[in-house]
């Protein structure tokens, strides 16, 4: 078949590898000069299925509430965004009863598991180069009741495979020494052998490359303003340069895929969620962490690739805006130096580089995977802050549904369907 894919980030980059792949001809179009130019471009850069909570826990409506413009919070609900907000947030909210949760986390690290084995087969064939470390991952936290409800978590997730190991902060220490000087503010910590870090857009470019000398097509440059729908079929995409026809199309762009189906009179419950980084490049950092971190409790992650140190977070819940906000970096950057307080004598902020992406975040968690009610149009959107993560696992996903294969995990927990009652 002829197959066009809407988007060259990590989902559009997979899926389309997958396709090509199975034999297919595949065009991958983007409307950025270079692939994985947007939200999978600086991320916190974590394959991180540990990290597979929704982010609608229960009891999030309070902590929304509480923290409602304000600058110096992990999560950020700015007031203009209310009036877009309502009808997802309710649906947001509605998930976050503990059944739903326990559901969503559950699928969430499934499919988590399940794509970072597919992407270590990935690296093996293709010799891929991004950076990559396989360190696993370390929560650590700086309350005893952040760590038992992280504790009761991790034992949800190992239900579907996901290995832990909970250590005091002495046990922490001796696992990865650079957290000495800030032992003393730490109650306790998970360590995550299976979990791993790389840099995704490295990914994207190397894969790119893999998928153009098998004859896929890359169209770059490319915006695509709309789906052309005839009755109960997507028969075209339009573009800045005409109209693209297919067999069928996938719609991989990220939290813009809501308003792409939306021209086609589709709905999908996708809303951007804005997070932060910082990249330093810090060649000779004596005390820089070997293993990656995540501070649970103050929604950061911190981990070295290569040279460079990546430090990431925060939520911002303020529509499609992309203007990078001093204070939330500033944010991300103070809740790092708690944790590595040395950090501050070594960092040139003149030469650290600021950046914000929009993670399109679906109202129960997981993503959307699979057919559409449209015929020809099939989904891969929605990841929220697991696209890394899940990317390798979602693409090859729909990649069997496409191609008429029974798929390596069951696919119907990630299917638009599941919300049908609420949309």
């Amino acid at each position: 078949m002829r197959i066009v894919v809407i988007g060259a980030g990590l989902a559009g980059v997979t899926t389309a590898w997958f396709l090509q792949a199975r034999g297919h001809q595949v065009c991958l179009v983007d409307r950025q000069p270079i692939a994985a130019n947007e939200t999978s471009f600086a991320n916190g850069g974590l394959l991180h299925a540990s990290h597979a909570e929704p982010w609608n826990a229960p009891g999030v409506l309070g902590q929304l509430l509480r923290w409602i413009g304000r600058e110096d919070s992990p999560l950020l609900l700015r007031p203009r965004a209310l009036p877009g907000l309502m009808r997802w947030g309710l649906g947001f909210l509605r998930y976050s009863r503990p059944r739903h949760y326990r559901l969503g986390m559950q699928r969430n690290a499934a499919l988590a598991l399940h794509s970072i084995a597919i992407l270590r087969q990935l690296r093996r064939e293709l010799g891929l180069k991004y950076d990559d470390k396989q360190n696993g991952i370390l929560k650590i936290f700086r309350d005893q009741q952040t760590l038992d409800g992280a504790v009761e978590n991790s034992a949800t997730m190992a239900e579907v495979g996901l290995r832990h190991n909970v250590l005091d902060t002495r046990q922490a220490v001796a696992l990865e020494p650079a957290l000495a000087d800030s032992a003393h503010e730490l109650s306790g910590a998970i360590y995550f052998p299976d979990d791993e870090s790389g840099d995704a857009h490295l990914f994207c470019r190397e894969l790119i490359e893999h998928f153009r000398q098998a004859g896929g097509e890359l169209r770059l440059q490319t915006t695509v303003s709309g789906l052309l729908r005839k009755g109960d079929r997507i028969e075209a995409v339009e573009t800045d340069s005409g109209p693209l026809t297919a067999d069928c199309f996938v719609l991989s762009a990220g939290s813009y895929s809501s308003r792409l189906a939306a021209t086609a009179g589709l709905r999908l419950p996708i809303y951007p969620v804005k997070g932060y980084s910082l990249t330093a490049d810090l060649p000779d950092w004596s005390g820089a962490p070997a293993i990656p971190l995540i501070d649970d409790g103050n929604k950061v992650v911190m981990g070295m690739l290569g040279s460079r140190l990546r430090m990431a977070g925060t939520a911002e819940f303020n529509g499609y805006d992309l203007s990078l906000s001093e204070a939330r970096s500033a944010y991300v950057l103070r809740q790092c130096l708690k944790t590595f307080p040395s950090l501050e004598d070594r960092l040139d902020l003149a030469r650290t580089i600021p950046w914000c992406g929009l993670r399109p975040m679906t109202m129960d968690g997981p993503p959307i995977l699979g057919s559409s009610p449209l015929r020809g149009l099939y989904l891969n959107c929605g990841a929220g802050h697991l696209g890394w993560t899940l990317a390798c696992g979602s693409g090859q996903l729909v990649a069997d549904l496409i191609s008429g294969q029974e798929p390596t995990i069951a696919a119907e927990g990630y299917s638009l369907a599941r919300f049908q009652a609420q949309l």
